[in-house]
């Protein structure tokens, strides 16, 4: 499995769909990257775990909260789970670009 590349990914949070860039390099058993989008770009750093990425991300906007990233890859595309601290869970799907 390679995650390397960029990926479209949409969040489904109970705000509504949030679209998000993604460029992923990997390097044996972690990943570095850059995360685009409405709210802004961040650097984000995981792990990879087989065919598994797992981040988190703080953000700021709307609130302050750590988002927790867990993505399956399967080719060209990926799927999970974001949990969005104190909200819950949401789903993310995603395609590489």
């Amino acid at each position: 499995m390679s995650a390397d590349g960029n990926w479209k990914i949409t969040i489904n949070t109970p705000m509504g769909a949030q679209e998000v860039n993604a460029e992923i390099t990997t390097s044996g058993d972690t990943f570095t990257g850059k995360t685009t989008g409405r709210m802004g770009d961040q650097d984000i750093t995981g792990k990879v775990d087989g065919d598994k990425l797992i981040w988190s991300s703080a953000i700021t906007s709307p609130m302050p909260m750590t988002l927790e990233f867990e993505a399956t890859v399967s080719g060209d595309s990926l799927s999970g789970n974001v949990k969005l601290g104190a909200f819950g869970n949401a789903t993310m799907n995603g395609v590489r670009v």
